[in-house]
């Protein structure tokens, strides 16, 4: 059925086949109108040539494939309209056009004519040139885009300047000059970038060696956080651990206008640079596996905190991860509740944060460790590092580092939602709390109906830890739950606060508690003060 579709298809294109496999003679215009079953015995000839039926049986083969069959037609000469030609069964230029196609194995573009005119069976094909090769530049390099030259001069110029006159080279002193000048990055990372070049422990970087580090390894054509990144981390991994920025803080501390009142207390210089340390970590490495990836950095503050540590000569102005007074805040809480200061903290010391504030059932889900493994090596105790993750999560409920660390506290059965079950599971307590301090109970199903008004979870019957992050009263929840002092201060919250927040929206609610509690502490500290040395004042 396909051939005789085929040989029919084939019977109107007649002329557009090569005359020459026919092999006739002229045949006029007016013999095919007198005869016209001379165009069939025409046919019925070149349908019996050889050549004939390779095309045809390659036809076949191109239907079978589901090809278009295009039929193209002869490129005569000049001439090719005369001698063995057979006449067109179209006028002159009235034949309908076929579409191009490219067949290297088909017969009828074997036998070509060389000449360059038009075809004069009416093909609209014409030759193609060869396509001209495009030149494509280099898009990828191991080492990363070499600088542009005049970048490169520039930056050649003012390192020629900062080495004029030490040939020698540059001890650390000297070289924090080029931190800044030429590298554009923290004065305080210029200990770990001299050690990277200073390999032999000299004591200086010369010239040529920071040329060889900085620009011809393409550092200096990178982002900011992939140099930082690239300093800091051991050579042979691709993460950043805390041990990688212990010399950071400790050229912060040595340097710094701000922390200079610590040089005299080398315990709470370490101290220091551990929270500042742990707070990095907390906000940063989301994966919570104790390695910061590149990716996490750069999705992170921390550059920017950096450069604004560099810059501001009052560290307490640098809330993100390196204010002293944050430190002061977190160290004096964990002094409080550590009574046999051990540095390790229980449960019956953890319930006493707050002012008792924390139920039962919380603090044993903290002890559980389910939403964050230890780091203490004394068992059910709780180190320094990992009450710097709970105070961090318990007095910023709205970063989502807190949103994920009590929601894992809540999901009792671990499997990603929150029913309406476990609420009321944690909720009992505080209800029995409430009674016994005289307050006016609330009942679980109408604090259901209010989370369920706050959150607005695509579904009622439970919440899951996108809708509690796409609510910016998510943490209002977890404090309605098991933190009766806040949620009785939702209830009955002043005006001129919700007022006074507004006016400082930079501030988070962890910036907010870190300023009252170290005013708190500093007034105490002061009543201490003057009444251990009122006798002297008075002899005075």
């Amino acid at each position: 059925m396909c051939s005789a579709v085929m040989v029919t298809d084939m019977a109107r294109d007649i002329t557009l086949f090569d005359p020459e496999l026919l092999q006739l003679s002229e045949v006029s215009q007016s013999a095919l109108k007198e005869k016209p079953k001379t165009a069939e015995e025409l046919f019925g000839q070149w349908l019996s040539l050889p050549e004939t039926g390779k095309l045809v049986k390659l036809l076949i083969e191109d239907a079978k494939a589901g090809l278009c069959l295009n039929i193209a037609g002869s490129a005569g000469g000049a001439n090719a309209t005369t001698g063995n030609s057979p006449p067109s069964l179209f006028p002159a230029g009235s034949g309908p056009p076929l579409s191009p196609r490219s067949s290297s194995g088909s017969p009828r573009h074997t036998k070509r004519s060389s000449g360059a005119g038009p075809s004069p069976f009416g093909s609209p094909l014409k030759l193609v040139s060869k396509p001209i090769k495009e030149v494509i530049p280099q898009f990828y390099f191991l080492n990363g885009r070499p600088p542009p030259k005049e970048l490169k001069e520039q930056c050649l110029f003012t390192i020629d300047r900062l080495f004029f006159s030490n040939v020698d080279g540059l001890q650390i002193e000297d070289f924090k000059h080029v931190t800044k000048e030429v590298c554009k990055l923290p004065s305080f990372l210029s200990i770990s970038i001299f050690r990277r070049i200073d390999v032999e422990c000299t004591g200086k970087v010369t010239r040529d060696a920071f040329v060889e580090y900085w620009i011809s390894s393409n550092l200096m054509t990178k982002d900011i956080a992939t140099q930082i990144f690239t300093i800091l981390k051991q050579i042979d991994r691709n993460y950043l651990t805390q041990e990688d920025f212990k010399p950071v803080l400790l050229e912060l501390l040595a340097t710094h206008p701000g922390l200079e009142f610590l040089q005299g207390t080398p315990e709470f210089q370490e101290r220091y640079a551990e929270t500042v340390i742990y707070r990095i970590f907390y906000y940063m490495n989301r994966s919570g596996n104790g390695q910061l990836t590149l990716r996490e950095l750069k999705r992170g503050n921390l550059i920017a905190a950096m450069q604004h540590a560099d810059d501001e000569e009052d560290i307490n102005k640098v809330l993100r991860y390196f204010s002293y007074e944050h430190f002061y805040v977190i160290y004096c809480k964990f002094w409080e509740l550590d009574t046999d200061h051990d540095f390790f903290i229980d449960k019956e010391n953890l319930i006493k944060y707050g002012n008792h504030s924390l139920t039962y059932r919380i603090v044993e889900r903290i002890f559980s460790q389910v939403p964050r493994k230890f780091k203490s090596k004394a068992d059910n105790k709780m180190s320094y590092e990992d009450f710097v993750y709970f105070i961090l999560a318990e007095e910023d409920k709205s970063s989502e580092p807190s949103l994920e660390y009590w929601f894992k506290c809540i999901d009792l059965d671990g499997n990603g939602i929150l029913t309406a079950n476990e609420l009321q599971f944690f909720y009992e307590e505080q209800l029995h709390r409430m009674e016994c301090m005289a307050q006016e109970p609330v009942l679980f199903e109408d604090i259901f109906c209010q989370i369920i008004d706050m959150i607005g979870p695509e579904n009622e019957s439970y919440f899951t830890l996108n809708d509690l992050k796409g609510c910016k009263l998510s943490g209002n929840v977890f404090n309605i739950l098991f933190n009766l002092n806040k949620f009785m201060a939702f209830e009955t919250r002043d005006p001129f606060l919700i007022r006074q927040e507004r006016q400082n929206p930079s501030m988070t609610e962890w910036d907010r508690f870190a300023q009252r509690e170290y005013i708190r502490l500093s007034m105490e500290e002061d009543c201490e003060d003057a009444s251990n040395g009122s006798g002297d004042i008075w002899d005075e």
